[in-house]
């Protein structure tokens, strides 16, 4: 063998010093970095923000198996399982269902890509951030977008949207059923009947409500629903879920213009998602291993059960916010029936900043909490309760975490 590996290397000596001159051509100029030499240290830390949340352990397994290919038999049998998962917590019966290659703004984006065309008129219930974000997409691609402004906390009643309707006549309308920014939680039921008889379709944000709240796509004649990977599913950041009725499948498929986006072509994920019944085609690289964590996190879900766990988020939040009075504090939306049960917002006390309240809770007890985000920076203190992460215990830690902040961090003894 060594013989053998000697010939070997002096066969192809002059070969192997012409590449290694064909290489090294220069000297590098950025060393190995120092920071990369040492091993990978990640604290372990109680994930109480609006999300991401915390892994479930089954999810954390998953993520940790072996990559195959994403054009592979055994991928496609995996997709078709999150593709069921989706449609069960959507509770939807529609083809066109599948996950997106990015995070809950890719799923925005894919909607409003695939959806409006330059010129379409688009009303948007901004509320908070999420409805800013739709705003903003939407006049990137050219729609001509009606924006309805609220105060953070406030939602649509159905009075409201139908003027608006009559007044602009959409072709889409977006409300997001979880503002995680602020913590109120817009009714649904009847909207999707009020838009369809104006011939408009409803677009819904569920990132930071999906399991935590009912919603009912095909019941409440939603058009286009999704959500994100990395909320009470407990798993990842980097995948997102979506889905849309033969009523936005069929503006997909006959509109006059492509898409903005390649990447987020709906024919195209159709496609590869198996949702067109035709032969799956390469379009662009799966996230596999991502894709094996949200697979688990819908076959967890689909064994607690929707009901179950919407069940969960209801009595441990409604224990949290007693715990929360309990230290005088106030809760941000007033009315009991529009509050988020996945994450809740606080009034931040007078007297304090909200930046020392979150620093302390986490560098004291390595638990996340956050301020507010948009038009509710500033204004309140956002706790969630998101999947596994949503416990009595969990509350527990973090009252006790908040309680020790409030004395020692009121500006009121400088």
């Amino acid at each position: 063998m060594f013989r053998a590996l000697a010939r070997a290397s002096a066969t192809l000596g002059p070969q192997v010093a012409g590449w290694a001159r064909t290489m090294a051509t220069r000297q590098l100029l950025v060393a190995p970095p120092e920071a990369l030499l040492r091993p990978l240290s990640i604290p372990n830390r109680l994930l109480l923000g609006p999300g991401p949340s915390n892994l479930a352990p089954r999810v954390l397994v998953a993520g940790g198996k072996q990559m195959i290919g994403h054009m592979h038999k055994e991928m496609f049998q995996i997709m078709d399982d999150i593709k069921q998962g989706i449609q069960y917590v959507f509770q939807t019966k529609n083809p066109l269902t599948l996950a997106i290659s990015g995070s809950g703004h890719c799923a925005l984006e894919a909607a409003l890509f695939n959806i409006l065309e330059p010129g379409d008129p688009f009303l948007v219930g901004v509320n908070g951030i999420w409805g800013q974000r739709a705003a903003d997409i939407g006049e990137r691609i050219g729609a001509r977008v009606h924006p309805m402004i609220k105060d953070p906390g406030n939602h649509y009643t159905l009075q409201e949207l139908e003027e608006a309707l009559a007044l602009h006549k959409p072709v889409l309308l977006f409300l997001t059923q979880g503002e995680s920014s602020s913590g109120v939680l817009q009714p649904l039921d009847g909207y999707g009947e009020l838009c369809h008889r104006y011939n408009c379709l409803l677009l819904v944000d569920s990132v930071a409500s999906l399991c935590g709240t009912p919603i009912y796509m095909d019941q409440q004649g939603i058009d286009v629903l999704y959500s994100g990977s990395q909320k009470v599913l407990n798993s990842p950041p980097g995948t997102s879920l979506i889905s849309f009725s033969d009523k936005a499948k069929k503006k997909i498929y006959t509109r006059k213009t492509k898409p903005v986006s390649f990447y987020l072509d709906m024919k195209w994920l159709a496609n590869i998602w198996g949702c067109d019944g035709k032969p799956r085609i390469y379009h662009h690289t799966t996230p596999v291993v991502s894709l094996y964590s949200l697979r688990e996190s819908l076959a967890l879900m689909a064994e607690q059960g929707l009901e179950n766990s919407w069940r969960q988020h209801q009595e441990v939040t409604a224990y949290l916010h007693g715990r929360l009075q309990g230290l005088g504090l106030q809760l941000f939306v007033k009315d009991p029936a529009l509050r988020l049960p996945t994450v809740t917002a606080v009034a931040v006390p007078a007297g304090y900043d909200w930046r020392d309240i979150v620093n302390y809770v986490m560098d004291r007890f390595d638990i996340e909490i956050t301020g507010g985000l948009g038009p509710s920076m500033g204004k309140v203190l956002r706790i969630g309760l998101l999947g596994c992460n949503a416990t009595r215990e969990n509350v527990d830690r973090v009252i006790q975490a908040l309680r020790e902040a409030l004395q020692r961090c009121s500006r009121n003894k400088l």
